[in-house]
Order: structure tokens, then C-alpha cells, then sequence
């Protein structure tokens, strides 16, 4: 796989979970949008999700740092990019092992983020280089 390729297929997953963050964190809860299969939103979630700050500022950095890797590739960036992955991808896989097994609760939201970071790993991992 190409270079250009390969982080503009990154950027695209990073650009999806940032405005996923987005909705997150001005509190369009599942809910509201219909998009979730409970009734009623459960206690846990709140109105404006913290997690969704967060993700805005790390998808921020991680695509910014994507956009700089397509226009200027540098070590120091791909391995930014590549670790920020792989942690992103193991924080998207235990919110997906809660969300299947414990909570029971689905939000779509928050799965586009998670099943995007898997993605980015396999991609990751599928073309990693030294």
C-alpha cells in the first residue's frame, strides 16, 4: 500500500471519530437521535460526555499529526501516529467489551469511534515498517 494511501485512509477513520467526538461532547445523546436500542437514557451516561472532549482533542492530534505525515513523512510522526493507534484501538476495544458485556447498552456514537480505531489498527499493523 502506497504511503498517501495508507494515512489518507487514516485521516478519513481520525476525521469520522472526530466528529463523532464532536456530537459526544455537545451531548446529542443516542437517545435523541433514535439511534439506540434502549429506552430512556441510563443514569451512566452524561448529558455532555466527557469521553467526548477528550476524543476531540486526541483525534485533533492524531489526524493533524496524519495530514503532517502525507505532506512531510518523518519517523518521528509515523511512530506517533502508529502508537497513538494501537493505545487508541486497546482504550476502543475495552469501551466495546463494556458495551457488549456489561452495560448492555449501545451507542452509535461511540461505536464508530471504537470499530474506526480497530480499523486504524489493523491497517496500522498491516503495513507497519520499520
Amino acid at each position: 500500500m502506497k504511503h498517501k494511501t495508507k494515512y489518507s485512509i487514516l485521516l478519513i477513520i481520525f476525521l469520522a471519530a472526530f466528529f463523532s467526538s464532536l456530537f459526544l461532547s455537545q451531548g446529542y445523546s443516542c437517545n435523541a437521535q433514535g439511534v439506540c436500542n434502549v429506552d430512556g437514557t441510563p443514569s451512566f451516561i452524561p448529558e455532555k460526555s466527557t469521553n467526548g472532549y477528550i476524543g476531540i482533542f486526541i483525534f485533533l492530534i492524531v489526524g493533524g499529526l496524519t495530514y503532517l505525515q502525507m505532506e512531510n513523512p518523518t519517523n518521528q510522526k509515523k511512530y506517533l501516529i502508529h502508537y497513538g493507534t494501537i493505545i487508541g484501538s486497546l482504550v476502543a476495544i475495552y469501551f466495546l467489551y463494556l458495551q457488549f458485556t456489561i452495560l448492555d447498552y449501545y451507542c452509535w456514537y461511540c461505536m464508530i469511534i471504537d470499530f474506526g480505531m480497530v480499523l486504524a489498527l489493523i491497517l496500522t499493523l498491516m503495513t507497519w515498517q520499520y
